[in-house]
């Protein structure tokens, strides 16, 4: 039987599209921006009144990034430092997410509550630096992975999505011999893809997102600088050239670039690999939140 669409199918329809190009623009819009700021020549920049298309073309911005010599090998590491972090990290989470989830652990709730209060209740930065340094790990490649290997809301996502799943999948394999780690890389992984996908998502983009760890641990240490600490060193270079502008006579290096303009590209440069590790991730990543939400 085929439905005849009304005159009020055809509004609701029209709205619908209507808003959702709405939204797609405004969601689109700061990205376009940032590229365009990003290609447009830096002192016809600070005119402002750029919006979605450079006024003047340039690839200057991009170049000034990239005469970086160490930007090749800190882009290698911070590949690594994601790859490996996010790895180590979901594989840590789902392992104490799996024995808060089960049932039977007599301190579930007592763990589950010492969890939550971290949350909220933390030592601060001067604790947190001098465990760092007491545990050897200034000026360490393992500074960037080990202090923030399990995070407590992936915990919490990881474990309701694994409450919902049903006991009979582990009770059955407990039966035929399986133990607890069999069970969890071999089963309850394996049926939980949408929230593994969604905390790898989450975990790896705050390893390829992360300096301040850089800065902070590991900057007495160039082998060991990422990508995004590069950059942001490229971006305090270009404050000082402006700097350097306004206090000498001959400014010409600093009128090449400015602050805004290395910005908008490095903002491109970071997001660029996201943008692309996204779509694959994206299927399972609504399912992984809304299936955890709704449990918790």
């Amino acid at each position: 039987m085929t439905h005849r669409r009304t005159w009020g199918d055809y509004a609701f329809l029209t709205t619908n599209y209507a808003l959702l190009l709405m939204m797609g623009i405004v969601t689109l819009f700061p990205f376009l921006n940032l590229l365009a700021i990003s290609l447009n020549d830096a002192q016809d920049t600070l005119k402002g009144t750029i919006y979605v298309w450079p006024r003047i073309f340039t690839l200057q911005n991009y170049d000034t990034i990239f005469a970086n010599n160490n930007l090749a090998m800190a882009a290698v590491r911070s590949v690594v430092r994601t790859v490996l972090g996010a790895g180590l990290g979901v594989i840590s989470t789902a392992m104490l997410a799996y024995v808060l989830s089960r049932k039977e652990f007599m301190f579930r709730k007592s763990f589950n509550i010492i969890l939550i209060v971290t949350m909220y209740v933390n030592g601060g930065l001067i604790p947190f630096y001098l465990l760092v340094k007491n545990i050897h790990l200034i000026n360490h490649g393992a500074v960037y992975i080990l202090p923030t290997l399990i995070g407590v809301f992936n915990v919490i996502i990881m474990r309701s999505y694994f409450e919902s799943l049903p006991d009979g999948i582990v009770e059955s394999a407990r039966i035929d011999g399986a133990s607890d780690f069999q069970i969890l890389f071999r089963i309850v992984i394996l049926v939980s893809m949408p929230v593994m996908a969604t905390v790898t998502l989450y975990v790896a983009v705050a390893h390829w997102n992360s300096w301040f760890d850089n800065y902070l641990y590991a900057s007495r240490n160039p082998h060991l600088n990422l990508l995004q600490f590069e950059l942001q060193k490229v971006l305090i270079g270009s404050v000082n050239q402006v700097f350097d502008q306004n206090t000498h006579i001959d400014g010409s290096d600093a009128r090449r670039t400015n602050p805004e303009t290395i910005r908008a590209a490095m903002t491109i440069i970071v997001t660029v690999p996201i943008l692309f590790v996204y779509p694959f991730l994206q299927r399972y990543f609504v399912k992984g939140m809304t299936f955890a939400a709704m449990k918790e």
